[in-house]
């Protein structure tokens, strides 16, 4: 009796040792696992959309107003995209310090990666500035969702993104709304475009297909390869490292233009004066930095296309307000075309709701075979 019981601790005990530390010795990677997909999990992605959708519609927002108000530096527009990420070392400083055992890469490898990155999204800030100045506000709001086919090409060669029927259909419809509102934009009637000529609407389309795809599967890239690890203290180290090399080119940009010559000047020509200049500066930038933690947060958490697919969600909430801000018309190309971006992204979450109800049930049948096989090696005994 003492045997058959001896035998069954032991088969009980495998299950648990497995569980507790993972198919190859590391516990953390088991812990994410269980959690991911959870009600908690999809708690803190809601929280971490909310901020994309918030922060990217109030700083679309405000960057056109800026230039609607008489501003014309794209240098200054640039800058306050990443400018913000001094803000960040707040709440880095006040994570919990991490523990003594947890694996910290070296700083040789860490830093030419920020400087990396940063170069780029310092450019492609640029690039951002010079589209949001060519297109109204709301078709180049919307067309920005073109992206998402570049994001996904590059989530595939450089993240092994896995594709499904759900996730395939998502990026196609997202890319088509963008395109029918690429076909109709010369006759939208749009007044937000800063009196930009229809002749530069393609200039500005080519600019927002720029660098942000690869910039995004760099950071997913980062989190899996090089630091192996998720924690928010890593999240905002990445973001305000790479956002400060991206302010550094920002500056040496404004610097090298001469553009810094011509903001007092722009400053005192400002609709309604230098106090509502700052305030707009100031509030694109902390809007930016929200939407980038966000961003990051949800590259970290779940994929770099899921970012890049809550992102094309705050798309069409642009326009409603542009409508009462800038006098836009919501014409039905518009609204065909938000109601393509919505239906988009509901199409990848319900994937991921379908990837979840099937890890449940895969778990659920693990513990029925490990039941199983308690009762067949007690019973001979």
């Amino acid at each position: 009796m003492a045997h058959v019981q001896e035998i069954q601790l032991q088969i009980r005990g495998a299950p648990d040792e497995e569980s507790e530390h993972g198919r190859d010795g590391s516990k953390a990677d088991t812990r994410r696992s269980t959690t991911r997909g959870s009600f908690l999990w999809w708690i803190t992605v809601a929280v971490d959309m909310f901020m994309v959708l918030c922060g990217t519609t109030v700083a679309t927002l405000l960057g056109r107003l800026y230039y609607n108000s008489g501003g014309n530096s794209k240098w200054m527009a640039t800058l306050t995209q990443s400018g913000g990420s001094p803000l960040l070392l707040v709440p880095l400083l006040m994570t919990p310090a991490p523990p003594a055992e947890e694996r910290r890469p070296a700083a040789s490898k860490l830093w030419p990666i920020y400087a990396g990155i940063g170069v780029l999204i310092g450019f492609d800030n640029l690039m951002y500035s010079y589209a949001l100045q060519y297109l109204p506000v709301s078709t180049f709001s919307l067309v920005a969702a073109s992206q998402l086919a570049f994001n996904a090409i590059t989530s595939r060669l450089i993240n092994a993104q896995r594709f499904t029927a759900l996730i395939a259909n998502s990026v196609m419809v997202l890319t088509f709304s963008a395109a029918l509102l690429g076909v109709g934009s010369s006759d939208d009637g749009d007044s937000s475009s800063g009196g930009a000529p229809h002749s530069k609407y393609p200039v500005g389309f080519l600019l927002v297909l720029a660098a942000f795809a690869l910039i995004l599967s760099l950071f997913e890239a980062t989190f899996e390869r090089v630091i192996r690890a998720r924690t928010l203290r890593w999240v905002l180290a990445m973001q305000m490292n790479t956002n400060l090399v991206a302010s550094a080119v920002s500056v040496a940009g404004l610097l090298a233009s001469g553009d810094w010559r011509t903001i007092p000047a722009e400053m005192a020509a400002f609709r309604d004066g230098r106090a509502r200049y700052v305030l707009t500066l100031a509030g694109t930038a902390v809007a930016w930095q929200a939407a980038a933690a966000g961003m990051v947060r949800l590259i970290a958490r779940v994929s770099s296309l899921f970012a890049n697919v809550t992102g094309t969600l705050a798309l069409p909430l642009v326009p409603v307000f542009a409508v009462a801000l800038f006098g836009d018309r919501m014409t039905g190309i518009k609204i065909v075309a938000m109601l393509m971006a919505v239906w988009g992204f509901l199409s990848y979450a319900y994937q991921h709701y379908v990837d979840g109800r099937r890890a449940e049930n895969g778990k659920a049948e693990c513990h029925v075979c490990a039941a199983r096989g308690e009762s067949d090696a007690v019973l001979p005994a």
